[in-house]
């Protein structure tokens, strides 16, 4: 069975983080590789809500993917 990794346990990120993306950030003394990373949010609230709801989305569809499968047996 292939494991499917959520991408919304990764919100945070605008792209998946890497082991050579990080390696090269150990050599990056300026910052410039890690400016536009990341996702922002207008408010704490706001970043909170996109947080909690991506993370209830992915409890949803391991819910579904577990009936699914309980339904197949």
């Amino acid at each position: 069975m292939e494991k499917k990794y959520q991408s919304k346990t990764f919100g945070l990120f605008k792209s998946m983080p890497s082991f050579s993306r990080g390696i090269s950030r150990a050599f990056d003394l300026t910052g410039i590789i890690n400016e536009n990373n990341y996702n922002t949010s207008k408010t704490d609230k706001e970043a909170d809500f996109n947080a909690l709801k991506g993370d209830w989305e992915v409890v949803g569809n391991d819910l579904k993917t577990a009936i699914k499968n309980y339904d197949k047996e």
